[in-house]
């Protein structure tokens, strides 16, 4: 085995492993005769993901990074990127049928599962000759990687029908939640990204550190939730996309289930439908940097590594990690509040903000991944931050940044207001 200092190859392993089995577990959600449905039509059919994350993680650790020889070149580009049309029109350019039986599809991601682990043991994965490998970084690309397709393969498993898929119900709470108190955030630095120079591992859209002035503003202490979001569908905003009407009341739609609608849950809706409900509330959503100085920022000038301080995130301070798949009440993790006072701002929901997606200073394309963020600085997406009940926790970390198209309705993403 070829070791180098700091190197935790049996971390690694046991991190490629937990996210391979979680893959698993969330392909097992899914009846048989599902697998080549496309249940959001702006992505590939589920047949694809069940191929794409063993596929990416040979072409991006082993081919690309140590030079390792394709298994199946066919299959390889097949299963090698997924898309991000931006309309319905755009998503049938890349209609097929010629997807795989899932057996192929599983025979060839089980060899790559055993190419993989067997770098992640014993090749030279932290080469400094090799820009991709430099301190690891395929490695690490890899491992973020398919945690961040958890999600999503839960934003397609939502989509599907009830009968296509396993049926689990869980305990959900609702309870009275007062009108949203609003914090004063006094002005000061808020710090966006991380710095490449001291940093184990990111995603190129986190580099580099960057300090920005904020001014002085007032948040929601909460999201808004679903209660909130009725008032406004009173005097005609739009309906969520999980929201359903069933014999004059409303409900959501769950993963595996449908119950009548929880007011105190936060509105997951797209970011145009949380504008409009900012504009007509009189407000609007918080800048990207307002949103890292209502939760990491503190009264002393110190900024936190989490919104509760330093410790390492748990289920006390929110939700997320899978454990649950849902949403819960706003004020569930008191825990988890800010040192502002500010609630739920890790978990339960990624948060909308109003800062289109787009490089920091001293951006530069990952080498394991050179198109991770560039083909999305468009304008058209926007920054969300946070977490959802269904992101890893080894994705929270303050620098890090996700997106989603401004009219996507598919995302567990919720939002709150601020003003001045």
């Amino acid at each position: 085995m070829i070791t180098s200092p700091g190197l935790d190859r049996a971390r690694l392993v046991e991190w490629f492993r937990r996210n391979r089995e979680r893959s698993a577990s969330i392909f097992a959600l899914v009846n048989e005769d599902a697998f080549h449905e496309r249940p959001i039509p702006l992505r590939h059919p589920l047949a694809f993901y069940e191929g794409h994350l063993p596929a990416f993680n040979f072409l991006t650790l082993n081919e690309r990074g140590l030079g390792e020889p394709p298994l199946d070149s066919r299959l390889e580009r097949l299963f090698e990127r997924g898309i991000d049309p931006s309309s319905a029109d755009a998503a049938r350019s890349h209609d097929r049928s010629d997807w795989p039986a899932r057996e192929t599809v599983q025979r060839f991601g089980a060899r790559c599962d055993s190419e993989v682990e067997r770098a992640l043991m014993t090749a030279r994965i932290d080469d400094p000759s090799v820009p991709s490998l430099v301190r690891a970084q395929a490695a690490y690309t890899i491992l973020e990687h398919e945690p961040m397709h958890h999600e999503t393969l839960l934003y397609l498993i939502h989509q599907l029908p009830y009968g296509r898929k396993r049926a689990l119900n869980g305990h959900h709470d609702d309870h009275p939640v007062g009108s949203a108190d609003f914090k004063t955030v006094p002005a000061g630095i808020a710090t966006l990204g991380a710095d490449s120079a001291e940093a184990i591992f990111g995603w190129d859209n986190e580099f580099e550190r960057t300090e920005i002035a904020v001014d002085e503003f007032h948040i929601a202490e909460r999201p808004v939730t679903n209660g909130d979001w009725q008032r406004f569908l009173a005097q005609g905003g739009p309906v969520p996309p999980f929201w359903h009407r069933r014999n004059g009341e409303w409900h959501l739609k769950l993963v595996f289930e449908e119950i009548p609608l929880p007011r105190s849950w936060p509105a997951y809706v797209s970011h145009d439908q949380a504008e409009a409900y900012a504009a007509w509330a009189g407000m609007r959503l918080p800048s990207e940097a307002e949103y890292h100085r209502a939760a990491f920022g503190t009264p002393e000038g110190a900024e936190r590594p989490f919104p509760w301080g330093d410790e390492a995130p748990s289920a006390a301070h929110g939700n997320f990690d899978f454990e649950r798949f849902d949403p819960e009440p706003v004020d569930a993790h008191p825990l988890g509040r800010s040192a502002w006072g500010v609630l739920d701002l890790v978990g339960n929901g990624w948060e909308w903000t109003s800062t289109p997606f787009g490089p920091l200073p001293g951006f530069t394309p990952m080498t394991s991944y050179p198109v991770y963020s560039s083909d999305f600085f468009d304008g058209k997406h926007y920054v969300m931050k946070g977490a959802s009940p269904a992101t890893s926790r080894d994705l929270i970390r303050r620098s890090f940044r996700n997106w989603f198209y401004g009219d996507y309705p598919y995302m567990y993403a919720k939002f709150r207001c601020v003003t001045k």
